[in-house]
């Protein structure tokens, strides 16, 4: 049979193009296929080829074809033309490049790694409305992490028990309270009521305490449900609002961008389901790739996991994930691919999942500081409850930042000698 055409989209002396996107994949051929018919296979399904030669091509196709252009082992990298991509329109790139390749049977096993992007592509987004230091400003946090935590169980409670847990929170000295992936308007807990009850206890909150308090709102839905969603939280004088950025789709995320940017709202992303596809090292697609279409579409933060918390997440992939978000030049570091942001701003990674005081140094020396750092189950379980936790949090924080243990920390503070008392320092699985 006629598969020649495939290898026609392999070139190792190929020199990308200023403009070409590069893309680094991970592939195992299936059996009988060889190395160089495989990678032509992923650079053609995600490019202008098909399954055999045709009969005639206009002239132009020569110059669209993806290349692949480099080998390392089972890793390639392939260039893509940028006359292939839509303007601003994520979905048309991970159609392209995250598409049909998945299902090919003579790939046994495909990942992608990571993408560099060029200025020819990037200069049609508009990336996050607010940077680091921007998010900084807004929540009157300079240096130390933001605090924040989800009421916990994540769904369960009433809006009015909701709101108290969040007055609690806020007591403890936390910055946020957040709404968790599954919360957004259930018939125990509406959320205009929700909204509305937790307006009440912030605002009674920064009162009694002189401080910023605000939250992360979900607001995920369909795309018209979001849009009323964001301007209620708006028009209740918040500064935020979340939304589940895979379950909803990159389009529905470009749309919510937009949509806040005219309420002056922030955007906190949950990466709720995003395990499904980058759990497995040998398929699907890289966190940190994810963290990259992400930015460029504008988030304000996104989660990155803790590297020692309950989820799976290895500290060099936390790491990868952070430098993705907030540096605004990335050198290429192992399957790190380089990226030079090009004025795009940056996003704050948020490290949740199983974290408690007990681990927060051991959070903080893998994430550094600027991030959202939440601690939910481990301030609600305290034993003398959530508003106790939150301050054992923020004592473990600060003795952290002080470069105290935080034994030696917990000879003068209660909450956190009683947090200590109950988890030690062990890591959740």
């Amino acid at each position: 049979m006629g598969f020649e055409w495939y290898t026609e989209f392999v070139n190792t002396g190929y020199k990308p193009k200023k403009t070409d996107l590069k893309v680094l994949f991970y592939f195992e051929p299936d059996k009988g296929i060889s190395t160089k018919e495989a990678i032509g296979r992923i650079a053609s399904e995600s490019s202008t080829g098909t399954w055999t030669t045709l009969f005639k091509l206009p002239p132009r196709m020569r110059k669209l074809m993806a290349i692949a252009y480099e080998i390392n082992g089972k890793y390639v990298k392939v260039a893509y033309p940028i006359e292939l991509w839509d303007e601003g329109n994520m979905p048309q790139l991970l159609s392209g490049i995250a598409g049909n390749i998945f299902g090919m049977k003579a790939i046994k096993n495909l990942r992608l790694v990571d993408v560099t992007l060029p200025k020819a592509y990037i200069k049609h987004y508009k990336g996050p409305q607010y940077g680091i230091e921007g998010i900084r400003k807004r929540l009157g946090v300079r240096k130390r992490p933001i605090a924040g935590a989800v009421p916990k169980p994540k769904i369960g409670f009433s809006a009015a028990e909701h709101a108290k847990i969040g007055y609690e929170t806020w007591m403890g000295g936390f910055d946020i309270v957040k709404d968790d992936e599954n919360l957004t308007s259930t018939s125990f807990n509406k959320f205009d009521e929700r909204v509305k009850l937790l307006t009440k206890m912030r605002d009674k909150a920064m009162k009694e305490t002189g401080d910023f308090k605000s939250a992360f709102i979900n607001i995920t839905g369909e795309t018209e449900l979001m849009k009323k969603r964001a301007k209620l939280v708006a028009d209740y004088g918040w500064d935020y609002c979340m939304i589940d950025v895979v379950t909803i789709g990159a389009a529905a995320v470009q749309t919510i961008r937009e949509i806040c940017e005219d309420y002056d709202l922030a955007i906190h992303a949950h990466r709720a389901m995003h395990a499904s596809f980058d759990r497995n090292p040998k398929h699907g697609m890289s966190m940190w790739f994810l963290a990259k279409i992400e930015r460029l579409m504008g988030v304000n933060n996104l989660h990155c996991g803790t590297g020692v918390g309950k989820l799976v997440s290895p500290r060099e992939e936390v790491q990868k994930i952070c430098q993705t978000l907030r540096d605004s030049v990335v050198k290429e570091r192992g399957n790190l691919l380089d990226q030079d942001w090009r004025g795009i701003k940056s996003v704050l990674p948020t490290a949740s999942g199983g974290a408690h005081p007990g681990i927060v140094p051991d959070i903080l020396d893998i994430t550094g500081y600027d991030i959202v750092l939440l601690v939910s189950g481990g301030i609600h379980g305290h034993p003398r409850g959530t508003r106790a936790g939150a301050k054992a949090a923020m004592q473990a924080i600060d003795a952290h930042m002080q470069g105290v243990t935080l034994e030696e920390a917990a000879k003068k503070h209660r909450e956190l000698a009683q947090a200590l008392e109950k988890w030690g320092r062990a890591r959740p699985v």
